[in-house]
């Protein structure tokens, strides 16, 4: 008998799932072979894929029914989570994965399961539908391979409250520092792949400088039972820098997070930093450390020293597992790639999400290194299966092959073709890897797992009912309006440099705030001059020439000699000693 879905509904799910299988193939054609010599990757990766298919079904729909695809999607795009473009452009890539090995196998047809396949689809592209509502694509490689995430209210409180940096300087070492270690103890605690890592953008910043929103995630006791005593003495599971740079435009941030930028990335190009958590309990983000660039370099430097001191504990433990262990681990943090989705629902279970399926389990044996290997590189790489093949006419996106990444869904199932609903509910899982012991480190604390999913489903954020109007057209021509001031104050709210000034501020006004500090008020004067190095003992430099065109002469002829290098521009964050000036000061002596 037909099925009960539309022409309509397959047509869609048809376009979505190519449009998957084009960017799934350029991101794995493009990258370095995925080889480990500590795990075994292609094995785990193939098993994830696995896992996915029979448990995603059921655990989506669990997440759907708490908390609608769309107001998940737009609750992560105020915050840095593991709901990012990474996660959530991986949906359609691991479950469809699945399908296909059994497909190929003669385990499956494409005509099974269709409820699963379709509702699994429907969800994935609604999640990234509001996830990248501010751009208006599903995926970055849509948009030119650019991941605008934020808008304008922000973007702008990021750049607002960066912490200027120069080649050499403390905050500056610390930060490169920071990042190398962290680079390196994310990759080892998500087994050796870069699912902790995500960056979006890039957002042009004052003086065309552009700005690069980097997230470092799951990086304390969390979900990952591994991690539990290793990394107790991290405070922030998630960490969010905005990095600000000159004379370099990131031509590529794509589909996976990661970037490409002209000229090369390049740390002395760094002009300004600033550093936040967050999580699905957080109402936006928490400035970390930003008290001052002396505060904010300690921080680095002292969460980069318990890093180093996790990753080693990590390389020692990990040292002792067996392959099961590691083919465990391995697979749960790829199949797990969706579980902060359970989180913001308040619905997440341990055993969802930390097991692999039993029906999994009996064709573990067969994926030892080589087939896990011949078998990846088939099915994501050469894309030469046989179930992948179309007609001897067809010409692929990328490489004008044969072969398809994903086979779509037949449309003779509106018709008279058999076809099955279901793989049917989740049976019991079970995994070699040691038990979670730990609680959760969230932005409120270390927290138990019912207590988490308590004060998920609590969580009201801030603007939350204004959630329609929050995109800048609407703002545009509503600046006045006070549902657009509320939205702007909310996400203004922990902000030293902005305070609450609310809607019609363009960059030329950011800077002259941060330059002069005129939003500050007289409860805050303390805090702000000493986030920009002017305390009591160095008061704020007041121009004693009241001559303009004396003040300009001097500038252009004296003060080079004196400091042996041009006046920076107003609102520079080079060279940034005294951001307190007149306006009519820096502009006269620049």
């Amino acid at each position: 008998m037909p099925s009960n879905h539309t022409y309509r509904e397959l047509l869609d799910a048809n376009a979505y799932l190519r449009k998957a299988s084009d960017s799934f193939f350029w991101q794995c054609t493009t990258r370095t072979v995925q080889e480990s010599k500590l795990f075994p990757v292609n094995p785990y990766i193939a098993l994830s894929y696995l896992n996915a298919w029979y448990r995603w079904p059921e655990l989506l729909r669990k997440i759907d029914a708490a908390m609608p695809a769309e107001e998940i999607g737009d609750r992560a795009r105020q915050v840095g989570s593991y709901v990012n473009t990474i996660t959530m452009g991986l949906i359609p890539q691991f479950y469809l994965g699945g399908r296909q090995i059994l497909i190929d196998m003669g385990m499956l047809k494409p005509t099974d399961a269709i409820d699963d396949v379709l509702s699994v689809l429907d969800f994935g592209e609604r999640v990234n539908q509001s996830l990248h509502r501010s751009h208006a694509h599903i995926t970055p490689s849509d948009a030119g391979q650019r991941a605008q995430i934020h808008n304008e209210r922000q973007t702008q409180v990021l750049e607002a409250d960066a912490l200027g940096v120069t080649p050499g300087d403390r905050l500056h070492t610390a930060f490169g520092r920071f990042m190398a270690t962290a680079s390196a103890y994310g990759f080892l605690s998500h087994c050796e792949c870069r699912l902790s890592f995500n960056n979006h953008g890039p957002y042009r910043t004052s003086g065309g400088h552009e700005m690069l929103v980097r997230d470092m995630l799951d990086l304390a006791e969390c979900d990952y039972p591994w991690m539990d005593g290793v990394s107790a003495a991290i405070e922030h599971n998630n960490i969010t820098v905005a990095v600000i740079m000159k004379d370099t435009h990131f031509n590529i941030v794509d589909d996976w997070g990661s970037f490409e930028a002209t000229p090369a990335y390049d740390p002395d190009n760094i002009t300004a930093v600033g550093c936040y958590t967050a999580d699905y309990l957080s109402d936006g983000w928490l400035p970390v450390a930003m008290g001052s660039a002396d505060e904010l370099a300690d921080f680095f430097d002292r969460t980069r020293a318990e890093m180093a001191d996790a990753t080693t504990k990590m390389w020692k433990m990990m040292a002792g597992w067996t392959r099961d262990q590691m083919v465990d681990a391995g697979s749960l943090v790829y199949y797990a790639v969706i579980k902060d989705l359970a989180h913001y629902a308040g619905v997440y279970e341990q055993s969802d999400w930390f097991t692999v399926d039993e029906r999994v389990q009996r064709v573990k044996p067969l994926f030892n290194d080589e087939y896990g290997g011949a078998l990846i590189a088939e099915i994501v790489g050469l894309v030469s299966m046989s179930s992948q093949n179309q007609s001897e006419y067809h010409m692929a996106k990328h490489n004008d092959g044969r072969g398809e990444m994903w086979t779509p869904i037949p449309y003779s199932i509106l018709a008279d073709d058999e076809w099955t609903s279901t793989v049917g509910p989740i049976g019991p899982g079970r995994t070699a890897l040691p038990a979670k012991t730990s609680g959760w480190t969230t932005t409120r604390g270390k927290l138990d797992q019912d207590e988490n999913n308590r004060l998920a489903r609590d969580l009201r954020p801030a603007g939350w009912d204004l959630r329609h109007y929050d995109d800048d057209t609407w703002v545009k021509n509503h600046a006045d309006d006070p549902r657009a001031q509320e939205l702007y104050r909310a996400a203004q709210a922990r902000s030293v440099v902005m305070g609450d000034r609310g809607t019609g501020l363009g960059q030329a006004d950011i800077s002259e705030l941060r330059a002069a500090g005129l939003n500050i008020s007289d409860s805050d004067k303390l805090v702000a001059f000493r986030i920009h190095g002017v305390t009591p003992q160095i008061p704020i430099r007041v121009a004693q020439e009241r001559d303009d065109a004396e003040v300009s002469r001097w500038a252009r002829r004296v003060w080079p000699r004196i400091k042996k290098k041009p006046v920076t521009a107003a609102g520079s964050y080079e060279g940034r000693r005294s951001p307190f000036q007149s306006a009519k000061y820096i502009e006269s002596a620049c």
